[in-house]
């Protein structure tokens, strides 16, 4: 069945809890993005440093590092509902703190709260649309995509156009935002069934014991070291108005998510999951350094090209994470986003450290390198990598697959 298919259990065709949770999920994806634009004018209106400023993706992402080895225990145990409920009730509280505050370092300290909040969301909101959903995981989890690809394409939009009157209007505006979807999924969410078996805080660290699962995990890790420089700190290179940062960024947010959703599948199909990540991989490296040693414009042209080769890495690591192991889906996929989100905390405190140490070109080389990196450890484990992964058709995550796989 065409999961675009308007009929009966299609896409277009979802229950209004599905739709409730999906729009929420937009959201949530948005405060992932919601800075960049604006990041100069959080240093220029904090007097702080880029480096200082960077940390507000460092606490965030090192927070929903962490909480990824507590979200499946917290979930299992208080229900799919009360668990969303729970991180929109912080992202509404810190987000709406985070336009208070007066230093940088209050900012973030809000910022990783909100990492907790978002850690606690988007990790149960896929297995609550899948639960949901009308025609089954496949309709679900395009559903689930799309929205994560909707959610990084418009945040530094919404960023943009509340940035530019002031660096704290984009964080009223994501609280206000998540109020509205924690209404409506108070409203319109039937509380899911809880899992048969409760899950461990421990049992995700157990299950990179499998070699295949470590491997993607090790390859993710430098993978999105490259990618969070991006994202990151090429804001600060930019050096645009929050309208075109904006812009630039909503272009790489859409080639993000049309890569990811519709491009991607298909050059799995055609070539098979490990050679079409390896490709992409080199293929980032080198527009990662062509962005770092180019013109202006050729680092805009750059910043956005680079959502493409990001959009495909998405999807297929996505795919090697649900299907490389025999482990429990949920568990496996939150021990390989424990690993990889230190990565996404690591990349845009050390990006702008490296400058302060070298120049501006270096810390787009040292991203090349993590990129190739990823694609080395691909090539090295490849048999590692293989079970099930070039036979795994793409898209077929099953209900099992509960935990989130955002870039």
């Amino acid at each position: 069945m065409d999961p675009f298919d308007a009929g009966a259990g299609g896409l277009l065709r979802q229950p209004k809890s599905v739709w409730a949770t999906a729009g929420a999920s937009v959201v949530a994806f948005m405060g992932i993005g919601l800075v960049d634009p604006i990041l100069p004018s959080i240093a220029q209106g904090l007097h702080a440093t880029a480096s200082q400023v960077s940390l507000l993706f460092t606490s965030y992402f090192l927070i929903t590092a962490v909480a990824m080895l507590v979200t499946g225990f917290v979930s299992s145990r208080i229900g799919g509902k009360k668990t969303l409920l729970l991180g929109l009730a912080f992202v509404v509280v810190f987000a709406g703190l985070a336009g208070t505050s007066g230093s940088v370092g209050e900012l973030v300290g809000f910022r990783a709260g909100w990492g907790l909040g978002n850690a606690l969301f988007v990790s149960t909101a896929l297995a609550v649309i899948v639960g949901a959903a009308a025609g089954g995981s496949a309709a679900a989890i395009l559903l689930y995509e799309s929205a994560l690809g909707l959610g990084m394409a418009c945040g530094p939009l919404l960023g943009a156009l509340l940035g530019d009157a002031s660096w704290r209007y984009p964080f009223f505006g994501t609280a206000f935002l998540m109020a509205v979807g924690f209404l409506c999924i108070t409203v319109f969410l039937k509380e899911q069934p809880k899992p048969a078996r409760r899950t461990s805080v421990l049992d995700p660290i157990k299950a990179l014991g499998h070699g295949g699962l470590a491997s993607a995990a090790v390859s993710a890790f430098f993978y999105n070291y490259t990618f969070f420089t991006v994202l990151a700190f090429t804001p600060f290179v930019l050096n645009m108005s929050p309208y075109r940062s904006g812009a630039v960024f909503f272009a790489w947010g859409v080639l993000l998510a049309v890569f990811s959703v519709i491009v991607a599948p298909r050059l799995q199909k055609r070539f098979g999951s490990l050679k079409v990540l390896g490709g992409s991989l080199v293929l980032l490296a080198a527009d990662v350094l062509v962005l770092g040693y180019g013109s202006h414009t050729t680092a805009v042209v750059c910043t956005i090209l680079s959502g493409a080769f990001i959009g495909v890495n998405n999807t297929v690591y996505t795919e090697l994470a649900l299907g490389v192991s025999d482990a429990p889906r949920p568990v496996a996929s939150a021990g390989y986003n424990f690993v990889r989100w230190f990565a996404a905390a690591a990349a845009p405190y050390f990006a702008p450290k490296i400058e302060e140490w070298t120049d501006l070109h270096i810390p787009f080389v040292v991203a090349a390198v993590t990129a190739l990196v990823g694609a080395g450890v691909v090539v090295v484990r490849r048999k590692a990598l293989t079970h099930e992964a070039e036979e795994l058709e793409p898209g077929h995550a099953t209900e099992d697959s509960v935990t989130v796989f955002a870039n």
